[in-house]
Order: structure tokens, then sequence, then C-alpha cells
């Protein structure tokens, strides 16, 4: 029996504990009736759903209203490591591969900046991560980045704001 199908059995055992437990099976402290000959198990348990629905058991159960976790996906051994780090705030990626789409987001912040002086401001603190980076490389693909040319970036952030708006600051 693989991992994943055990995991589901048990899922599954712990469900029908909690139908018994919520369907009347232990009613008033006392045991409902036996599951009479002839009828099949589906229909009896259905019935005791009913009568559970009808009594109001399931009237205020904790989670309700509440989507449940998505747990249908495929199995993945890591799944508990990839939910703490998304609790934690942790990125998967490598250093390298974080820095280069901190360096595409800067470029992307530079181009909607408000002044050149932000523009340099922007570049100039990536270009720093980049540099560091090249000079102390960590685990991982290499970085493939070099630090941007700041007057190249301005340059291009004053042609992207030609017009009436534009505003050149030192």
């Amino acid at each position: 029996m693989s991992l994943r199908t055990a995991r589901l059995a048990r899922r599954r055992r712990m469900i029908n504990r909690r139908i018994v437990l919520l369907c009347g099976l232990r009613h008033n402290g006392r045991m409902t009736e036996r599951k009479p000959p002839g009828v099949s198990f589906e229909s009896f348990v259905d019935k005791q759903i009913r009568d559970a629905e009808a009594r109001g058991d399931f009237a205020s159960l904790p989670g309700a209203g509440r989507p449940l976790r998505d747990d249908d996906t495929s199995y993945d051994e890591l799944w508990w490591i990839k939910r703490k780090m998304a609790r934690e705030g942790l990125s998967v990626l490598p250093p390298t591969l974080a820095l280069r789409k901190e360096a595409e987001d800067a470029l992307a912040t530079a181009a909607e900046a408000p002044s050149e002086h932000a523009v340099r401001t922007i570049i100039t603190a990536i270009n720093a991560k980049i540099r560091d980076m090249m000079f102390k490389p960590p685990p991982g693909p290499p970085l493939g980045l070099k630090p941007y040319d700041v007057d190249e970036v301005v340059r291009q952030w004053r042609e992207g704001r030609e017009g009436p708006g534009a505003t050149p600051e030192a």
C-alpha cells in the first residue's frame, strides 16, 4: 500500500468516525437502532444523516462556512515543508534566481518612478546587491547579471517620460 493510499484510508476512517458520532449513532447517550436486515448500509447511513440534519446536529460545527483545505492535489512528500515555508514567507528560489527576479522588478519600478532621483536610487540599490552577489557567489545557478548602467537606465526613463510631465532632477 502506497503512502498516499494509506493516508487516504486513514482520512476516510476518521471521517467515518465523525459521521457515526454526528449522525446520531450515539444520540442522547444511547445507541440508535441497528441496521435492519435487507436495508443496504448506504441507505441506513443516509437515513441517519438526514435524521441528524433534522435534529440540527450539523448546525454549529467548527469550521462551518469555511472552505476545505486543498488536499485533493497529487501527493507531494514535501507538502509540509512547502506549507511551512509559505506560512513563514520564505522563498523556494535559489538566491541567484531571486535576485534576477528582484532586478527585473527594480527595472519595472524604475520605469514607473516619479523622478530621476528615484530612478537613480532604485538602480543604485539593485546594483549594490548584484555586485555583492557577483563577488560572493552563493550556491545555485550562475547569476548571469551585471550591474546596470545608471545613466543608460535614466536615459531610457527620460525617453519613456518624453512629453508634458518630464522633469529632470539630479
